[in-house]
């Protein structure tokens, strides 16, 4: 199972779209913060040319990584509000117990994502990929090949558990089968029109059905 994180496992997606409000407005750039909420989960890089696209400001690479920098910062500025999401500790947790191999892979640069996975209990050998580990992050399907490939599994045989349309686009571009979770702010109808194969609330949802993907637990 490959797992995304932000809006997944962890309960902050709205701090990154309160950060990038406020790394936007620094750079006296408006955008409503429900736009930005739909463009959380896809690259960084991604993200800045959706927004000179929605609001025809022109942006330089300098302009565009700092931009990203303040984002970051805001986020971490932010930790503390940042809680793992019911059921996700405990789904981790089952997996290691049964056995089931399973990874991270996140379009957060490691300065966002090492610092959040602090909320949750992860042993060193678990792989955690993140944007800087990879050439393009979602709706780009590297992500999700570099985790597949670290864990030494097909990613034909794998699961890919997702909050956002991008998670859902890239499992189908890495031909896994997408699970989507709501805890992220997609709708049920959007993650199935990207592709998500079974959609749950939330973490603990997915732990109370998990026998649905096939995995049986022991006692």
């Amino acid at each position: 199972m490959l797992f995304d994180l932000d809006g997944t496992l962890l309960d902050s997606v709205y701090q990154h779209v309160l950060a990038w409000k406020e790394a936007l407005e620094s750079a006296g750039i408006p955008l409503s913060i429900w736009r930005i909420h739909r463009r959380i989960g896809m690259s960084g890089g991604l993200f800045v040319r959706a927004l000179v696209r929605e609001t025809g400001h022109d942006l330089t690479a300098a302009e565009a990584d700092r931009l990203r920098a303040l984002h970051a910062e805001g986020y971490r500025r932010r930790l503390s509000e940042v809680k793992p999401l019911p059921g996700a500790q405990a789904l981790l947790d089952l997996l290691t117990k049964q056995g089931v191999p399973w990874a991270i892979a996140t379009s957060g640069s490691d300065a966002t994502a090492l610092a959040s996975l602090a909320q949750l209990r992860i042993a060193p050998e678990i792989p955690v990929i993140t944007r800087d580990h990879v050439a393009y992050a979602k709706p780009n399907p590297d992500l999700f090949l570099a985790a597949a490939t670290a864990l030494g599994t097909k990613i034909t045989e794998s699961f890919v558990v997702g909050d956002s349309v991008w998670d859902m686009l890239a499992a189908q571009r890495a031909h896994a089968l997408g699970i989507g979770v709501l805890s992220g702010g997609y709708g049920e109808e959007e993650l199935e029109s990207a592709g998500a194969f079974r959609v749950y609330d939330d973490p603990q949802d997915l732990l109370e059905h998990i026998d649905e993907l096939g995995i049986r637990t022991r006692t």
